[in-house]
């Protein structure tokens, strides 16, 4: 992709809408699509790094209820020709095809590959990736396992989604609340993630969520890694304009 003169890359992760609860999760709901609003003018291409949701399951005909301000605002922006692209987080991992039917936007379960002018990107949630996190991968494999989500998806959308929102909000090794520290270079696994790729291939930059933490760790001379942070306490996001990345946080 060539990034037409004037216009940037963006990036986001970490919204968690709907928690702790929905009245609490509002403003935030607000204040994003503030910045989506903001950022309409000069965006080429947005990039939705996951947990949009704190809770999220697709029944056949059913989504949760509630986030009526970000799922229009993203429609309206889509409609308008702004590519989009949505990776699902571990909060939002049943989704389906709803956002690809109704608004457009291409949903990635592993990381992928871009190039912009000439920089090239891998982008991902971050979720389940490098040497550790086993607790996590093992329970993901359940999340994902077709047979699991038939079983849930008998359950009545009004107890599953009040099921799945407890869990969501009360289960920290889903959660990830404590995973919200830096615990050193040496220690992030996403760090050790992205430097085992780089044995292999050159990335100019690998971007992540999940980690609720603003992180710019430079990897060697011409690769970094880059953590979005959240939308929850530092409302941080990413910003390329063509040749350089910035994290930076919005305020209004």
């Amino acid at each position: 992709m060539n990034i037409p003169k004037g216009k940037k890359i963006y990036f986001s992760s970490d919204n968690h809408l709907g928690a702790p609860t929905a009245e609490a999760s509002f403003p935030r709901e607000k204040k994003f699509v503030a910045w989506l609003n903001e950022i309409e003018h000069d965006a080429a291409a947005i990039f939705l790094l996951g947990d949009l949701f704190d809770f999220w399951f697709e029944y056949k005909t059913v989504v949760p209820k509630g986030f009526v301000r970000v799922l229009g605002k993203l429609a309206d922006l889509s409609d308008k020709g702004i590519p989009i692209y949505f990776f699902v987080g571990n909060h939002d991992l049943w989704m389906n095809d709803y956002f690809e039917k109704e608004l457009n936007i291409p949903v990635y379960r592993k990381p992928q590959e871009f190039t912009f002018n000439d920089t090239t990107f891998l982008i991902g949630h971050g979720d389940g990736l490098g040497p550790d996190d086993k607790g996590y991968k093992r329970m993901k494999k359940v999340f994902t396992n077709k047979f699991f989500q038939w079983c849930f998806r008998w359950l009545h959308p009004d107890l599953g989604v009040r099921l799945g929102q407890y869990m969501s909000v009360k289960n920290k090794l889903i959660s990830g609340d404590e995973d919200a520290k830096f615990l050193g270079e040496e220690n992030e696994w996403l760090v050790q993630y992205c430097k085992r790729k780089l044995e292999t291939k050159h990335y100019d930059y690998f971007i992540f969520g999940h980690r609720h933490l603003p992180l710019e760790i430079d990897l060697n001379e011409n690769s970094r890694y880059v953590n979005l942070g959240d939308w929850i306490q530092y409302y941080t996001y990413g910003e390329f304009d063509g040749k350089t990345l910035s994290l930076k946080k919005y305020s209004i």
